[in-house]
């Protein structure tokens, strides 16, 4: 697999494929080989519709997920082994729409103020003020808030496009606040990783996931399946109710002087 996940690695990045994008495709691929104990390039149609078989019958993976991972096959055998693709033998599954869940503004406030941390509780309020996707928000960085044009800057969110959203003076208190309470002041990371938020690297998404999980289950609210997306679709539900229809009309909960 060394040689054949090199020649995939390297078809993907120039193709300037997202890294979370790159990482998925090459670990299915590797999933696929090791459920048949082969090699990739010994394996047919016949092994793919096996395999999607399965990740439906046996591992109940959701609609996204499959096609995902068909996703990746199908980059694996046109593009590294410039072989044919039927999608009549391989058929996408059919897609099923869910409403999205969306928090009223009271729970959303519960969820804040149930906050483990400082920092989860900052966490929260950024997804939910600024409609930050968890990866978006765990890599702001300092520059990105300009409060002389009440704009955060997004970078590099998903399709590596680049964008504005409003910044609430709330939020910006709240940011303050939060900054003024750290005990070692980053220079470029808004949320520093490491202990004591000291490392030169954002956190990780996986501690905005948790921080989310942590404030829900303190807030009462675990069993609503709530995660980071689950305020950025709040977000977007409380600015389609305001008049003006912008970021610094949406409710923050006031930042507390603790801190």
């Amino acid at each position: 697999m060394t040689h054949l996940r090199q020649i995939m690695l390297e078809e993907l990045e120039r193709r300037n494929y997202a890294p979370g994008t790159i990482r998925s495709y090459i670990g299915t691929v590797e999933h696929f080989a090791r459920h048949f104990h082969r090699p990739p390039d010994q394996l047919g149609p016949e092994h793919i519709r096996q395999y999607q078989a399965a990740m439906f019958r046996e591992w109940k993976l959701a609609q996204n997920t499959v096609s995902q991972s068909l996703g990746a096959l199908r980059f694996f055998y046109t593009r590294v082994l410039k072989q044919t693709w039927s999608t009549a033998e391989t058929p996408y599954p059919k897609k099923v729409l869910h409403l999205p869940q969306v928090l009223s503004q009271e729970e959303v406030t519960q969820l804040i103020d149930a906050a483990r941390t400082p920092v989860h509780r900052m966490l929260l309020m950024t997804l939910y003020a600024t409609g930050g996707r968890q990866a978006e928000v765990a890599h702001l960085k300092i520059s990105d808030i300009d409060s002389q044009r009440m704009v955060v800057h997004i970078q590099g969110g998903k399709g590596r496009k680049d964008r504005d959203v409003m910044l609430s003076q709330k939020l910006l208190d709240a940011l303050r606040i939060y900054w003024r309470g750290l005990k070692h002041q980053p220079s470029t990371w808004l949320f520093p990783g490491g202990c004591g938020r000291t490392r030169d690297r954002p956190i990780n998404t996986k501690v905005v996931w948790l921080a989310c999980r942590h404030a829900a289950e303190r807030a009462g609210l675990g069993n609503r399946h709530i995660h980071p997306h689950t305020l950025r679709h709040s977000t977007a539900s409380s600015r389609s109710l305001c008049a003006p229809g912008h970021a610094s009309n949406v409710a923050v909960p006031s930042p507390q002087p603790s801190v």
